[in-house]
């Protein structure tokens, strides 16, 4: 049996950053934010990201969590 022990986590805010006026897609900007726990839970993440939002000057698209783990055999 294999065991997933997680070693890194980010946080990413997706942000809007207006709209392509060739195509008409929107523009997508990132902002990441390393070394957060990783045992931080989906609510208090989701609660730091829209705290964070109110300080950026584009629109939040996205709230994305990106989990690193090391796999081995137990």
């Amino acid at each position: 049996m294999a065991v997933a022990d997680m070693t890194k986590s980010t946080l990413q805010l997706v942000l809007q950053d207006g709209i392509d006026s060739e195509s008409g897609s929107p523009i997508f900007k990132s902002k990441s934010f390393n070394n957060v726990k990783t045992d931080t839970t989906a609510d208090q993440l989701y609660a730091i990201a829209t705290a964070l939002v109110e300080l950026q000057e584009r629109a939040l698209y996205n709230i994305n969590r990106k989990d690193t783990a090391d796999i081995r055999e137990a």
